[in-house]
């Protein structure tokens, strides 16, 4: 049995340069140029691959673009069940600057999926043999694409009886919220979007976090910090747990690394609290990587042990 499959409507190609100098006018000459399947449910699939996990990614692919998404999925060995499209698939692209030490990124919207497309992609959900123990939906929604198509795939999630996770934002989100999640993974920023409140500290953060659990919207709320750490909140308890400090290289994936390492070691029977420590490690080691190069599992294994976690 699947124990993970990952949702990705919008993925992309994600290509990364380093220049030495960013500026108008002048054709700015690369020093390398990095190619990397990219899209939320596709990076996390990537880490749970990594780590051994027991997944399958299912994605929109489109013209020559998709047809290379397709290969670097395969060139790391994650199973797939991709949904042809008529456009083609998108590409992002992200300039690391050395002189300055500053990572620049520029994401397209993506192609225009048709009604069809996208209910393809719900249909390769509900056609999966085995039963999936989590159901991961990840990444913005591409152009023609309703707000409400995560929420359709939360009704797949129940219909299954898997555990539905969700890492979205806006209207997307709050439209998912209505069916329920098993988990949700919000950001600082958009939690305060999702509350409507500007929540400073740990108390605020953990207040907003419960009351959504409460509300019966999500069973458990990861919450990302960024360089503070990360925050996961049930019913009855919440763990805050420290970045590992590093100098970071690339930001991109990140966010993808710790869900994909939190619902990696859910799903290998872990603790909560062991989850997060999974997840932060993942998270912070994806910083030290360029482009999308996101974690390897010898060095989440190494590091895991030091991630400092915190009762609240």
């Amino acid at each position: 049995m699947t124990k993970i499959a990952t949702l990705t409507p919008n993925p992309a190609v994600d290509i990364s340069v380093e220049v030495e100098r960013i500026e108008p006018i002048h054709k700015l000459r690369c020093i390398s140029a990095e190619r990397e399947a990219g899209g939320g449910g596709i990076n996390v699939a990537r880490v749970i691959r990594r780590l051994d996990g027991d997944v399958v990614a299912i994605y929109a692919t489109g013209g020559s673009i998709g047809e290379l998404l397709g290969k670097l999925v395969a060139q790391e060995s994650v199973p797939s069940l991709t949904v042809p499209i008529g456009e083609e698939s998108r590409e992002n692209f992200a300039a690391f600057e050395k002189e300055s030490g500053q990572q620049y990124r520029f994401v397209v919207p993506g192609p225009r999926l048709s009604e069809p497309e996208w209910r393809a992609c719900l249909d390769a959900l509900v056609s999966l043999d085995a039963r999936p123990e989590f159901i991961v939906a990840s990444g913005s929604l591409p152009p023609g694409v309703p707000d409400t198509v995560y929420g359709e795939v939360a009704k797949v999630a129940k219909a299954k009886d898997a555990k539905f996770i969700l890492d979205s934002s806006g209207a997307a989100l709050k439209a998912a919220l209505a069916e329920g999640a098993y988990l949700i993974k919000p950001n600082l920023r958009e939690l305060r979007s999702l509350v409507g409140e500007h929540l400073e500290g740990k108390a605020a953060w953990v207040e907003a976090c419960r009351k959504l659990v409460n509300a019966n919207l999500a069973k458990v709320v990861a919450l990302t910090l960024g360089d503070q750490g990360a925050l996961l909140v049930t019913s009855e308890q919440a763990w805050f747990a420290k970045a590992i400090p590093v100098h970071p290289v690339s930001a991109i994936g990140a966010g993808d690394s710790f869900l994909g390492a939190l619902v990696w070691a859910l799903s290998s029977g872990r603790r909560f609290e062991d989850a997060l420590r999974y997840g932060v490690a993942a998270g912070s080691l994806a910083l030290l990587t360029p482009g999308t190069g996101l974690c390897r599992r010898e060095d989440v294994e190494h590091f895991v042990g030091e991630v400092e976690l915190e009762v609240i």
